[in-house]
């Protein structure tokens, strides 16, 4: 399995999405310009400028027209896929940290980090299948808890937004209302930040990732942890086979750690594990940092990492993957 470098980003890589036909890959990274690539042969497509701050997030709608786009520079953009043309720009007081379409497109969550005396925040926005007629006001704006949020995705129906961030609690809340329904346990959950989460394709499940060094399948409804996948190093990302029932974690120290770790220091994998056996199948190694973004191609033949170093790495599977026996 060679991988395809795709080199068009100058910072480190912060988030992957690939749109729901599996064509295209969008990549955002610190270096303010997300970019768009053909998923098949790593060609990049076009960038995305207009954002003066790291992009942390972004999301594509279901038919590939509209990206949304969560940035350091207290904005959030929507943006034409096709032209690059940039739609609309909701500003905030504090930096966009995550982004995600609710089905149908027709709402998007946006978080906002804490700053200054800000708390962090979830706004749910309104998107307008006609751009001359988007406007920035909130439907609904939740008041989050201490410390920022990292991530955040509709729940099952559009009907909760469920987040997670440095606290380590995932927390459940009402779109609607913006009431707090259910938040896991400090006992049996995360231990630290909660870095990724990744929601399955019907909405029943969700994987997270987390700083101590696992991560973590839960029930959407009920936020009950199914499976627990332990790992030697902090986990920046995660995702799920759409094909097989295989879940994909990455992550490493972060720099200014890099010297006090063991001697395999230089080797960032992205391991795989049996999403019900919870046991390690096997690893891609390459990244010359640690891996801040992965994401599964919607048809489960491929796979993305975006690392600190800059470049995605784009896997075609062999044949001898999909004929792995546990």
């Amino acid at each position: 399995m060679r991988p395809i470098l795709m080199k068009g980003h100058e910072r480190p890589l912060t988030f992957l999405k690939y749109n729901r036909e599996g064509d295209l890959l969008f990549s955002c990274a610190k270096d303010h310009t997300p970019t768009v690539w053909f998923a098949d042969n790593g060609e990049r497509l076009g960038t995305y400028k207009g954002h003066n701050g790291a992009v942390w997030c972004c999301d594509v709608s279901r038919d590939s027209r509209r990206l949304i786009t969560g940035s350091a520079d207290q904005t959030a953009k929507l943006w034409d896929v096709k032209s690059g043309t940039e739609l609309f720009t909701f500003k905030f007081d504090s930096p966009a940290r995550a982004v995600d379409f609710a089905v149908g497109d027709k709402l998007a969550v946006i978080t906002t980090d804490p700053f200054m005396e800000l708390t962090s925040a979830i706004h749910v926005k309104s998107i307008s299948s006609d751009p001359d007629e988007q406007t920035a006001e909130s439907l609904l704006t939740i008041k989050g808890p201490r410390g920022r949020i990292q991530t955040a995705a509709w729940g099952p129906l559009n009907k909760t937004i469920i987040s997670a961030g440095e606290d380590a609690i995932v927390r459940v809340w009402d779109s609607e209302t913006g009431k707090l329904l259910i938040e896991s346990s400090k006992e049996t959950g995360h231990q630290n930040t909660v870095s990724s989460l990744f929601m399955s394709e019907d909405g029943s499940h969700f994987l997270t990732g987390s700083l101590d060094k696992s991560a973590k399948l839960w029930d959407s409804r009920t936020l009950t942890i199914l499976k627990t996948y332990v790992t030697e190093r902090p986990v920046n990302a995660v995702a799920m086979s759409p094909l097989l029932e295989h879940v994909v974690i990455g992550g490493g120290q972060s720099a200014s750690e890099v010297t006090t770790t063991d001697r395999r220091a230089g080797k960032f994998e992205a391991k795989f594990f049996h999403k019900i056996l919870q046991e390690e199948i096997g690893g891609v190694k390459g990244h010359f940092g640690p891996i801040n973004a992965l994401a599964f191609n919607p048809d489960g033949r491929s796979f993305t990492s975006g690392g600190e170093d800059g470049y995605v790495r784009l896997h075609h599977f062999d044949q001898d993957y999909f004929n792995i026996k546990m």
